[in-house]
């Protein structure tokens, strides 16, 4: 906890200093932050509102649920490896996240729910669900709620309050950092700039240092994940919504889960999620669990591993039946 508290006070010193950062360049991160996102989702009209979505690859359908910070952009991303081996990948945003609604009601339940909707609009009968980091909470009640459209379960690098005690507390100092670098575009993209090391340990829960082990690839895909919570401001209900669902204890009745399960996570994820990862595979009927040493919240090092574990876990396991 001391060396988390050392990273959130140096983020907390870095705001004063970010102040030099030229309006123009933020301006023109803005604009093309918007051109990235415009045009590549798509939205219906569901119960609970707008439904914002995107589609992609070609083969059997995979619903990606993005973790915190996400929206389908996350979701194509976290998901590019499974659709470049042969998956359609179906990526939503949640509720609160880019152009989705956030109602009343912003559960995981409520939202599983209104999934189902989606899948209907598609045509899709039934495909395989991977929930990431806080999508983990809907996909489980998902496939809980709804087996008959849920062929097969994947909860990655799950983020879910199991004990009764959140597993990531943050000091009143601690809080304070975390919610003015997610309060403002500005002070996102101009310490993502100036410390992209402490931005990825203190949101991404990855230890920095692992950037120098990886491939330059993976490199890359740790910073497009932290790049692509930009901007913040279109994300923050859905970031509210959930810091509450994933430290409030999970009501979902993980052992009435039938489909086939697989989960996935890293020991050194600084989230917590190999424990919530072990206790999950307690709990579900049947689940398999695959744990990395390291790797963090994001799993660095691991993309192209995690994608084929996925995809051999879905090839070698029939859908439980219906009824």
């Amino acid at each position: 906890m001391t060396g988390r508290r050392a990273v959130l006070l140096g983020l907390a010193g870095l705001l004063l200093a970010g102040g030099g950062y030229a309006a123009g360049a933020f301006r023109e991160a803005r604009r093309q932050a918007g051109t990235r996102l415009s045009g590549h989702g798509s939205t219906i009209d569901t119960s609970a509102g707008a439904l914002e979505y995107a589609v992609a690859g070609v083969g059997p359908s995979l619903m990606m649920i993005h973790g915190t910070g996400g929206g389908f952009d996350q979701g194509l991303l976290f998901a590019s490896a499974l659709r470049r081996g042969g998956f359609q990948i179906v990526a939503p945003s949640r509720f609160g996240y880019l152009g989705s609604a956030f109602p009343d009601n912003a559960s995981p339940v409520h939202q599983a729910d209104v999934l189902v909707e989606l899948l209907d609009q598609l045509g899709i009968d039934r495909l395989a669900v991977v929930g990431g980091s806080a999508g983990a909470l809907s996909a489980a009640e998902f496939a809980r709620r709804h087996p008959d459209r849920c062929s097969h379960l994947v909860l990655l690098v799950p983020a879910a309050n199991l004990t009764g005690r959140d597993p990531v507390e943050f000091s009143a100092l601690q809080r304070l950092a975390v919610s003015a670098v997610l309060g403002s575009d500005f002070w996102f993209w101009a310490l993502s700039g100036m410390a992209p090391g402490q931005m990825i340990r203190a949101l991404l829960a990855t230890d920095p240092a692992l950037l120098d082990s990886v491939s330059p690839e993976e490199r890359r895909r740790a910073e497009v994940i932290l790049s692509r919570i930009f901007p913040i401001s279109r994300r923050v209900r859905g970031l509210g919504a959930d810091g509450f669902w994933a430290g409030t204890p999970s009501p979902t009745d993980y052992d009435r889960i039938t489909v086939p399960t697989l989960i996935l996570s890293c020991e050194d994820d600084l989230f917590g999620t190999a424990k919530t990862a072990r206790l999950l595979a307690d709990r579900i009927p049947g689940a398999e669990l695959t744990i990395f040493p390291t790797g963090g919240h994001i799993w660095l090092g691991h993309d192209a591993e995690v994608a084929d574990t996925i995809s051999d876990f879905i090839g070698s396991h029939a859908a439980a039946p219906l009824g």
